[in-house]
């Protein structure tokens, strides 16, 4: 998407009465203006929310804009490199560590950390949220946990999910696990339920996107939509279930992350 496309698309964002935007991907570090992108969803009042794989993030990007980012979201698929290789390249782990190293110096940046689960690491959550709050002791960020059901949908149409996908009471009975204990952080669980037609996406080609079931329900070009609100609800998209969650975070307000 050229970069005059993917300007207009944050001004229509803004301009819909969106309160904030995440930028996401794959990695959206990789596009050479997300600065000039962050700077104009800040500038038209936007919060601005970064998901990143986290091994391309640097201190030299941080530096530069920091200032009008709100959130940076990163993955953990586990509390060891052992079981995040399980579904992440070699390093991975490493690499969102160093990454929680370097937004701690930039407390202004409101961390979340966001775990799939699935079957390779049910049984390794617990141990993720005991090194979280090792970190939350020690960060001067904001910190949040999202914990979510692993949803069978891919753009690779060769995922295994039979071997991947945990059961509606295993992912229930892990929140009970983890919720019968208090946490120096807020954890916000987000099941298959939960995740069904919860957002509005901008693929790459710029067409419009509601997540719905198994699938990626395109609603034609973003900047072609005359109504948006009709669009929306032609697509069944959860509007009341979306703002729900969209109002479990803010920097106005200073509430919890969703």
């Amino acid at each position: 998407m050229e970069t005059a496309t993917a300007l207009a698309i944050v001004d229509r964002i803004a301009a819909s009465g969106a309160r904030r935007v995440v930028f996401t991907g794959g990695d959206p570090v990789k596009r050479e203006d997300l600065g000039a992108l962050i700077h104009r969803a800040h500038r038209a009042g936007l919060e601005v929310a970064l998901s990143t794989t986290g091994d391309l993030l640097t201190a030299a990007f941080l530096t530069e804009h920091a200032a009008e980012i709100d959130l940076v979201s990163l993955p953990l698929d586990g509390a060891s490199e052992e079981v995040s290789r399980r579904t992440k390249k070699e390093g991975h782990f490493i690499a969102v560590l160093a990454a929680l190293d370097l937004l701690g110096g930039y407390p202004g940046i409101d961390l979340k950390v966001a775990t799939p689960v699935t079957r390779h690491n049910l049984a390794d959550v617990p141990n993720i949220v005991r090194l979280l709050e090792e970190r939350a002791a020690s960060t001067p960020n904001r910190l949040f946990y999202n914990v979510f059901q692993a949803f069978p949908r891919s753009m690779d149409q060769g995922v295994a999910w039979e071997s991947l996908l945990v059961s509606a009471a295993e992912f229930a009975g892990l929140e009970e696990e983890i919720t019968a204990t208090p946490h120096r952080f807020h954890i916000n669980w987000l099941s298959h339920e939960t995740l069904d037609r919860l957002y509005v996406m901008v693929f790459p080609d710029g067409t419009l996107v509601v997540p719905a079931g198994s699938s990626f329900r395109s609603h034609g070009p973003f900047l072609e939509v005359a109504d948006l609100d009709e669009v929306l609800a032609r697509a069944d998209f959860d509007a009341a279930k979306h703002l729900y969650h969209s109002r479990g975070w803010g920097k106005q307000d200073g509430a919890p992350v969703t």
